[in-house]
């Protein structure tokens, strides 16, 4: 049995030039026997027939070879299919009907096949299988168009489609080449789409207000109250000021908040957006787990009403409690004729100022000035006090100096002596023990410049010493200790008698009556007598002072002050001699001669 029908090629370019040339084999590949004619015997024996008496016959021409590339182009048969696909990730279907569209392309023997794209459904939906010759068996044999027909299953790859119906063309090609079509079938529909697709069924709600009524008669019309939203129980809560607004027109309400300058809060616009409100909730079961942010209306008793707004209502938004205290003119109109309320007198919920509760200053601790350990309670960051800079420029280096004893029972103390500077630039005080040798005391400095308080004084109102407290004799306490003022500089004296007018006038005269007694020897000493001279006197006295018994010259200086009772720094012959005599100091001798009268008590 023949199997091979195959025809060989015919047809064939040559520069360019297409031509036809005599088929090499026969169909099949069987042998062909080489014509003992030429071409153009050929020719003749194709084109002439038999000479007749009334001449030749003529022939017509064969047929042209078409194709089947040419005779076929653009000619394609469509089966509408589906194919049934299994859904195991869904609890909703079982499985999923898809419809596609099955095309046999005539020129060629390939085959594609595309489902139609449905939007948003969520399949990667388009071709399919794309065009080409489809395998039918293992054998190697492929689809051809004879083996199509419409109320068939067609596998392809594992998926079977079962074709339902087909369009005219492929119907009258079908049956020009004598197949016989089979009846369409009608196309089954997938259930989960037609699920979908399936109206959902709405509740009756029992006839009510009508919405739309309602919003065509209180469309834009706002009832605007003026509440207070406090906050205080939280952590750097306040009072927030807001606004209410209660639409009319669908009962929805919104919350804005009042922003002022500088106030801390960032400038949200709306602090509740426009939505219907909650006021009573159907009792449920605390334990079944519920979503707060979307409540349905079954699950609400009773929303919010105009009714339940009013000046001196506190109302519960969303677990923030606003205390409404006024409302505005249009508002006022409405509950006015609607619910004949006619008291709306505001409410003031402007803050009290708060009583100022007394700062108590603790105890000065000894540490530093008063002033700068005050910093410490008035302040997180203490800065140092304020100082008079005018003070400081004015006085810049004027120092005032005294020489003082320190007042103790210790026998060691009462030779020491030490320097009391007062610095007018900032009312400080400063001591200095000048060393001595061989005293077992180490000098230096026995106190740093700072401000000393009077004996008596509070650290809440401290008083502290001024130049006029310091007097010659006067007694000046430092933090316990006692010193006594016996010295001073003479820039003190200048300093004082410059600046008479803002000093006590005792102080001035202490400070002069000091140094009276050295103004006086500086007199005598330029009255004519030789400088060289009273020197030499002064030693010779000082000599024969030393040959007598120990004597105590501070004792001496004191009878001395004691019997100038005018304090001019003279003495006459009988008080001098009265003097000596009390001190047994011998008064016969020659120096006693040479020593004026107008001496002064200090070179006695």
């Amino acid at each position: 049995q023949k199997t091979s029908f195959h025809r060989s090629q015919t047809l064939d370019f040559k520069n360019g030039y297409a031509f036809f040339r005599l088929p090499r084999e026969g169909v099949g590949g069987d042998t062909l026997f080489a014509n003992q004619l030429s071409q153009d015997e050929l020719d003749d024996l194709c084109t002439k027939g038999a000479t007749l008496t009334y001449g030749q016959v003529k022939r017509p021409a064969p047929s042209s070879f078409t194709p089947a590339f040419v005779a076929y182009d653009k000619k394609v048969l469509k089966f509408d299919a589906y194919f049934q696909e299994e859904v195991s990730t869904s609890a909703e279907e079982n499985y999923r009907i898809r419809h596609v569209g099955i095309y046999y392309y005539l020129e060629d023997d390939s085959m594609c096949v595309i489902e139609p794209k449905v939007k948003n459904s969520g399949l990667l939906q388009g071709k399919l299988m794309r065009r080409h010759r489809v395998p039918k068996n293992e054998q190697g044999d492929y689809y051809h168009w004879k083996d199509l027909n419409v109320g068939i299953n067609l596998t392809m790859y594992g998926r079977t489609y079962r074709l339902v119906n087909c369009d005219s063309f492929t119907k009258v090609f079908l049956e020009s080449q004598g197949i016989e079509v089979n009846p369409p079938e009608e196309l089954v529909l997938d259930p989960y789409t037609e699920q979908r697709r399936t109206p959902v069924q709405k509740h009756i709600v029992p006839a009510g207000p009508d919405p739309f009524r309602q919003f065509l008669t209180y469309d834009t019309k706002v009832l605007r109250f003026y509440a207070i939203w406090d906050d205080t129980n939280c952590a750097f809560g306040d009072h927030h000021p807001c606004i209410i607004h209660y639409f009319l027109a669908d009962d929805t309400v919104e919350v804005r908040e009042v922003h002022k300058r500088n106030d801390g809060r960032d400038p949200f616009p709306v602090l509740m957006r426009r939505q219907r409100l909650p006021k009573t909730f159907v009792d449920k079961n605390k334990n079944f787990p519920s979503c707060v942010l979307e409540i349905t209306d079954h699950e609400v008793q009773e929303w919010y009403t105009p009714k339940d707004f009013g000046i001196g209502k506190t109302v519960t938004f969303l677990g923030r409690t606003f205390f409404i205290y006024d409302c505005d003119k249009f508002t006022q109109d409405f509950y006015r004729e609607k619910y004949g309320i006619t008291d709306f007198q505001p409410v003031d919920v402007d803050k009290k100022p708060l009583e100022k509760t007394p700062q108590i200053i603790p105890p000065y601790n000894g540490f530093g000035i008063p002033e700068d350990s005050l910093q410490n309670c008035l302040s997180l960051f203490p800065k140092p006090p304020r100082k008079d800079v005018i003070k400081m420029l004015e006085n810049n280096l004027k120092v005032l100096r005294y020489q003082v004893a320190l007042e103790s029972p210790v026998p060691e103390d009462v030779n020491r002596r030490f320097i009391l500077s007062y610095f007018l630039s900032d009312d400080t005080i400063g001591i200095y023990e000048p060393p001595v040798r061989n005293s077992g005391i180490q000098g230096g400095k026995y106190l740093k410049r700072t401000k000393v308080t009077k004996p008596g004084s509070t650290p809440e109102n401290p008083i502290y010493y001024e130049p006029s407290d310091f007097t010659i004799g006067s007694t000046i306490e430092v933090f316990g200790h006692r010193f006594v003022i016996i010295d001073a500089d003479e820039y003190v004296l200048n300093y004082l008698e410059r600046n008479a007018e803002s000093f006590p006038a005792a102080t001035v005269q202490s400070i002069r009556d000091h140094f009276l007694p050295r103004k006086v020897m500086v007199e005598t000493t330029s009255s004519g007598i030789p400088k060289k001279d009273l020197d030499d006197l002064i030693v010779e006295v000082q000599k024969q002072l030393k040959l007598q018994e120990p004597f105590n010259t501070r004792s001496f200086h004191e009878a001395f002050h004691y019997v100038d009772k005018e304090g001019s720094g003279f003495l006459d012959k009988a008080r001098f001699l009265k003097v000596c005599d009390r001190f047994n100091i011998p008064t016969s001798t020659i120096l006693l001669k040479k020593v004026r009268w107008k001496g002064c008590c200090a070179c006695g």
